[in-house]
């Protein structure tokens, strides 16, 4: 794989993201999207949202990806780039346009709920082997969304997925978006990409969505083997760690007690609170806490993109009995309180 329209990057960062970003359009009341009179600008996207969360936690991080040569791609590169994440990587195309999206202001997990993509032949689905390198990382977060942008965005997974000796650790997110596919392929190779991952993310739900498993996540272990660590989200239950050898090593956490705004971001601050403490060195558990804990960050604010907690709070609140664990209840505002404090975690 060769670059195109960026610097040669030989820095090695603790995390290369690659995926498409959108500029956000979020309505300046509640309503239908046909009653909304304005909009405020934002971003999105699950890797580059990754990618800001764990820089924003002090991780050298990339991110990879193409946007326009286009005023909403100056907003993409300037936004994230102000996060602390290298945007060296991100290559201008002059003859496709930035993806952007307008979604309601109601929560996502709301049958009202509205969201109205223009991604179609954007710059970031033009991505292919030919035009994009990662470069060097210690981990590479990818996600099933890139897959299915276009032919040539699935032949570049395959190929960053595909085992190779000098392969850094591969983070794959399923993010299964029946929408976005062009056909009835997309979970068959969402299950092939995963299957080449170190490290893989599913939710339950996701898993039975896609894949029609519904036996829990021992059945969905059994439908994906080969990863050295599989990660299921239960939701408001918790997650479970599988890590070979199964199934000597499987860790369960429940999920904190959240009152939550949105649910926007949540996923991928999963993912990045997981990978932060994985990239740290921290046991199992750990890493399922402090994925909770970002996460929990994440549901505590109506931004796309949550500020995930420090290392002080995070290392603190992890490192809880399972009987305080069970106690503990997050608000809005959580992660800016005194950690002293205890309106910043109440017990009943």
């Amino acid at each position: 794989m060769t670059s195109t329209g960026a610097r040669d990057v030989v820095d090695v960062v603790d995390v290369v993201a690659l995926g498409e970003s959108m500029v956000a359009f979020l309505p300046s009341r509640p309503g239908p999207l046909a009653d909304v009179p304005s909009f405020d600008r934002s971003i999105g996207g699950a890797e580059s949202n990754v990618a800001c969360a764990l820089a924003a936690a002090g991780h050298s991080v990339r991110w990879v990806s193409r946007v326009g040569a286009d005023g909403f791609g100056d907003h993409l590169v300037e936004t994230i780039g102000s996060y602390g994440v290298d945007v060296s990587s991100v290559s201008r195309d002059p003859s496709r346009p930035t993806g952007v999206y307008f979604r309601t202001a109601g929560d996502r997990g709301t049958d009202a709920h509205e969201v109205a993509y223009y991604r179609a032949g954007s710059a970031a689905s033009a991505m292919s082997v030919e035009n994009v390198e990662p470069g060097p990382g210690r981990v590479l977060h990818l996600s099933g969304i890139t897959a299915a942008l276009s032919d040539q965005c699935l032949t570049l997974l395959r190929e960053l997925t595909a085992p190779r000796p000098d392969r850094p650790l591969i983070s794959f997110d399923v993010n299964h978006r029946p929408a976005l596919w062009r056909d009835a392929e997309g979970p068959r190779v969402l299950l092939e990409l995963a299957r080449g991952a170190d490290i893989v993310f599913v939710g339950e739900d996701e898993a039975a969505e896609a894949w029609g498993i519904t036996g829990g996540p021992e059945s969905i272990r059994a439908a994906l083997p080969e990863p050295g660590v599989l990660v299921v989200k239960q939701g408001a239950r918790g997650a479970i760690e599988y890590r070979s050898p199964t199934p000597a090593h499987v860790t369960f956490e429940p999920a904190l007690h959240v009152t939550p705004v949105a649910t926007t971001g949540a996923g991928d601050a999963f993912a990045a609170g997981y990978l932060s403490a994985t990239l740290r060195g921290l046991p199992s558990k750990q890493r399922l806490r402090h994925a909770h804990l970002w996460a929990a960050a994440a549901l505590t604010t109506n931004a796309d993109l949550a500020t995930p907690p420090t290392h002080d709070i995070t290392d603190r609140l992890a490192a809880v009995t399972d009987e305080t664990w069970g106690t503990l209840r997050l608000g809005p505002g959580w992660t800016q309180a005194d950690q002293r404090a205890e309106e910043e975690v109440r017990t009943p």
